[in-house]
């Protein structure tokens, strides 16, 4: 798929469309298509990763080792979602595991050059950044929201009187 193609299809995303147009062509330009079978694992938590992804088809759970728990699953994720931000904050080391739970076709974005445009280029660096952290926060209130659930199962029965 071309710069063009990319572009096109970021813009009918929830994470890309808001964003200008010249923002989401230089985007599209440092971007592939990647696609995973269901089942397949796009990244594991402590790896390192070098691509910022925003799902176009499918669904990726986010899973995170918990001592007690082994692997827990936090989150899942849909079309327009953006994934593997880490990459974009420096490092890239991947703070979850994802996979993809049914065929899952991803826009992937070489975080180097990403970075390097809003080095250069303010404006996009500042309509990128908003929206990567709009994307967090909500993913903040959907994570906060899903460990409540979680915990409401764990909840200990509430001691009765005599009958």
């Amino acid at each position: 798929m071309d710069a063009r193609a990319i572009a096109q299809l970021l813009g009918k995303l929830p994470f890309s469309a808001p964003l200008p147009q010249a923002v989401v062509d230089r985007l599209a330009a440092s971007a592939t298509i990647r696609s995973y079978p269901a089942d397949t694992v796009l990244f594991r938590e402590g790896m390192h990763n070098d691509q910022l992804m925003i799902i176009a088809a499918g669904h990726v759970a986010l899973d995170m080792r918990v001592a007690a728990r082994h692997e827990v699953r936090i989150l899942s994720l849909g079309p327009g979602d953006m994934l593997a931000w880490s990459a974009l904050l420096g490092g890239g080391w991947m703070t979850t595991s994802a996979t993809a739970v049914q065929d899952t076709q991803v826009v992937a974005v070489s975080a180097d050059a990403a970075l390097a445009l809003c080095e250069a280029n303010p404006d996009f660096g500042y309509h990128l950044m908003r929206q990567v952290a709009l994307a967090l926060a909500n993913r903040l209130v959907a994570t906060r929201l899903q460990l409540l659930d979680s915990f409401a199962d764990a909840q200990p029965a509430v001691a009765r009187g005599p009958d």
